[in-house]
């Protein structure tokens, strides 16, 4: 499936839960080879989104294709050119990792013994886990054990690879270690990335979404994306006893010490305050505005 490019088409996907409680409405999404995240909180329906396109949900209404593949009536196929990678990827801590591998190779369908040992070697060299094939699941670091997961996830050589939340809980430098692996994974696969991390995002995503309450607030590029509050990123320096006077009055998306001052920066069309001044956007801006914006879709 290497070096073959896919398509990912979702239209008017909806999930209603028991109880009424609604994971998606009816989302329309296109992804195609790259890097496609999907930003949101815990609870925005990410999760629900990537366990219906992984086979392991039936959405309540609505179409989603996988190369063409109807996700609800073609899971054999759809499975064959998937890697998933869940958020709670569990291991067996007395197994190895290559034991672990090679017991997934033999779930995901690699029957031949030689076979299944090229492949394993293949996928371990491509995650940096060759120095620890021998090493047990239970002694590995949480990025190792991560690079594990993105090892089986790859062993089938899938044309659309789903990752949820790979880099939470790790340290900032098994952090780096996982996106650096993705980008270098993406070249001619979908990767769909889920996360509540912006930096994820602004690390390695070519498009994004970003979903909250199961409506999408934004799909497209990341450009695009900090583009919906180019003018209206104000910062200004204020006397700590001056600050619960302007909280309220303005979208607040960060705050910080500089010197004796305390320096707030805000979203806003307009803006009073003659000492405050413009600054560029960041995709954390741009993200705690769309928060705040009608949502795309209508519940």
């Amino acid at each position: 499936m290497e070096g073959i490019p896919l398509k990912v088409d979702i239209h008017g996907l909806r999930k209603v839960y028991e109880g009424g409680v609604v994971g998606l409405h009816r989302v329309d999404l296109a992804i195609t080879n790259g890097i496609f995240a999907l930003l949101g909180p815990n609870g925005a329906g990410k999760s629900t989104l990537m366990s219906i396109l992984a086979t392991l949900l039936d959405p309540t209404e609505g179409d989603a294709r996988v190369d063409g593949h109807d996700v609800r009536r073609e899971k054999s196929a759809v499975r064959r050119i998937l890697g998933y990678l869940p958020q709670d990827f569990g291991l067996y801590p007395s197994l190895t990792a290559y034991e672990t591998l090679d017991y997934m190779g033999l779930l995901c369908g690699l029957g031949n013994a030689a076979d299944r040992r090229r492949r394993i070697d293949q996928v371990m060299e491509q995650v940096n886990l060759t120095e620890v094939r021998n090493r047990p699941a239970g002694a590995l670091s949480g990025g190792m054990r991560q690079r594990v997961g993105l090892a089986q996830a790859l062993l089938n050589s899938p044309g659309l690879l789903i990752v949820d939340e790979p880099t939470a809980g790790l340290d900032p430098e098994e952090r780096i270690r996982v996106r650096s692996l993705l980008a270098e994974l993406s070249g001619d696969r979908v990767i769909l990335l889920s996360t509540h991390l912006i930096e994820d995002v602004q690390a390695v995503a070519d498009r994004v979404a970003v979903l909250h309450r199961g409506l999408i607030r934004f799909s497209g590029a990341v450009d695009e994306m900090m583009g919906r509050v180019g003018d209206k990123v104000w910062e200004i320096e204020v006397a700590p006893a001056d600050l619960a006077s302007l909280r309220g009055r303005y979208l607040e998306t960060s705050l910080s010490r500089y010197g004796d001052a305390i320096r707030i920066r805000m979203v806003s069309d307009t803006m009073e305050l003659s000492a405050a001044r413009r600054c560029p956007p960041t995709l954390e801006d741009a993200y705690i505005w769309l928060m705040q914006e009608e949502p795309v879709a209508a519940a």
